[in-house]
């Protein structure tokens, strides 16, 4: 049998890069049903049907069966097929005491987010939580960033529930793992590849032709696009605030429910997109927090929140891989009046469209992808040094229909994005079913108080929504501004 391994793309790779003992670039997905579809004989929930779910659909997504190995010398990580693999690693039980509060749900995801991934096994696991008041369960899954992005995993959601109760689960079609290169052939092969790749850039320029003014005008607008992606904020280091400090490994995790049809009033009422609305209601959020609940003058912040963009195509749809770009949105926290920060926020959106910096940033990313391995790891922990940006929001659209994992019916659907160094909250954002759900990954030492945050940003979406719908303006516009700054230790 020949063997077989794919290259991580550069920024899959640099995911593994930025990586530490206390930066975990995991994604999570914690998501609640109704459990009376799924309850065993013993009156738990019937966990080795839902092992046996996962095992059948495994053939449509391979890279769960395969683990990290690296090219000698090179250092760049592929992916080979994992001859150990085991279901029963990767799908594991846990039961509250009954009946389970949602809050102690939160504490043990905050618990299961706060170790990294095994690197030698396949860069998952799903964690089946029973005992949950009124009959509930949840899933709780954890999947390396270097596999994943937020669009791949509405993609991957689909494999495993479904638009309507279902009993039937499919025989798994029997694994056969390709062997794995030795360390030798994985040398020799990856330097013809190189050297391949280098040969056909050279018949490619002989062949240019007539193709030469369309390419020259394309590279010309790529770098026209990667250069706006740069001047806007890249390469400065964005305001230092307590939600940015050194963090440790332990997490918290927070949460918030948002009726959809509230956001699109706010959109429909004020212009912009659904998006706008919500990095709105986080800088009305944040502004809210750190003036109120932590005392901190916020008349002046260069504040920004790095919101990633799609970049996958129609034919990467269903892929693994990350396929995204990155935005970087400067947020008027500043600002009191709600109405005003939505139009600020309208503005710098819109602009960042106009320029195209989402293909500035996969331009850049591109030429980046011939860098070694160590060269990435050296530039990822330089940029995180740097800390262009405060705080990830993301906020990745879902259905708005009810989906079920077998008979139990999906009722709520919470994402998690992963906190980067001295970043102390990551804000996410899934749609799902007519609400808009709120996680709030956040470090146990920077913001212990996630609920606090949680209930600002509650507080500022009702403020836009009554500013905005109601025609009602705040009338605490200067509240929480202290006279000065505290000390902020290493932040």
């Amino acid at each position: 049998m020949p063997a077989h391994y794919e290259r991580l793309s550069y920024l899959d790779n640099s995911f593994l890069a930025l990586e530490s003992r206390t930066t975990h670039m995991h994604v999570a997905g914690i998501a609640i049903f109704d459990g009376e579809g799924l309850r065993g004989s013993s009156g738990g929930i019937a966990t080795n049907r839902i092992r046996n779910l996962v095992e059948s659909k495994l053939h449509l997504i391979p890279r769960y069966r395969q683990r990290l190995a690296w090219v000698p010398l090179e250092k760049h990580p592929v992916w080979v097929d994992d001859a150990s693999f085991n279901i029963e690693y990767h799908v594991r039980h846990y039961s509250l005491p009954r009946p389970g509060s949602f809050d102690q749900l939160r504490s043990l995801v905050g618990l299961i987010m706060s170790q990294q991934l095994d690197r030698t096994r396949p860069l998952w696991e799903l964690n089946v939580v029973e005992g949950l008041e009124e009959g509930r369960f949840a899933i709780v899954s954890k999947i390396h960033h270097c596999m994943i992005d937020g669009i791949a995993g509405v993609d991957l959601m689909a494999v495993l529930l479904s638009l309507a109760p279902s009993d039937e689960v499919e025989d798994p079609v029997p694994f056969v793992p390709r062997r794995v290169p030795a360390d030798s052939e994985l040398f020799v092969r990856e330097t013809a590849r190189r050297t391949s790749r280098a040969l056909g850039a050279l018949r490619s320029v002989r062949q240019l032709g007539e193709d030469t003014r369309g390419l020259v005008l394309e590279g010309a607008y790529r770098a026209r696009a990667a250069g706006h992606s740069l001047s806007s904020g890249w390469l400065t280091r964005a305001s230092r605030t307590p939600l940015n400090g050194k963090i440790g490994s332990s997490r918290l995790f927070g949460t918030l429910a948002t009726p959809l049809s509230k956001v699109k009033e706010v959109k429909d009422a004020a212009g912009g997109s659904v998006n706008d609305v919500v990095l709105a209601t986080v800088a009305g959020g944040v502004r809210r927090f750190l003036a109120e609940t932590r005392e901190f003058d916020v008349s002046d912040l260069d504040f920004r929140a790095m919101a990633p963009v799609s970049v996958r195509s129609l034919d990467q749809r269903g892929t693994l891989g990350n396929h995204v770009a990155m935005w970087l949105v400067s947020l008027p926290v500043g600002e009191p009046d709600p109405l005003v920060q939505l139009d600020q926020v309208k503005r710098a959106t819109q602009r960042l469209k106009e320029t195209d910096q989402a293909l500035g940033a996969a331009t850049l990313v591109r030429l980046s992808a011939g860098a070694p391995a160590t060269l990435v790891s050296m530039a990822s922990r330089l940029a995180t040094g740097v800390r262009p940006f405060n705080m990830t929001v993301t906020n990745v659209p879902g259905p708005q229909f009810p989906l079920y994992l077998l008979e139990a019916k999906m009722l709520e659907s919470y994402a998690l994005v992963p906190l980067w160094q001295e970043h102390g909250v990551g804000v996410a954002l899934f749609s799902y079913a007519g609400t808009v759900f709120w996680g709030f990954n956040a470090d146990y030492d920077v913001v212990p108080d996630v609920d606090g945050f949680a209930r600002a940003m509650e507080d500022a979406f009702d403020e836009l929504y009554e500013a905005a719908v109601s025609g009602r303006r705040p009338v605490h516009q200067t509240k929480g501004k202290p006279k000065k700054r505290p000390p902020l230790g290493s932040a």
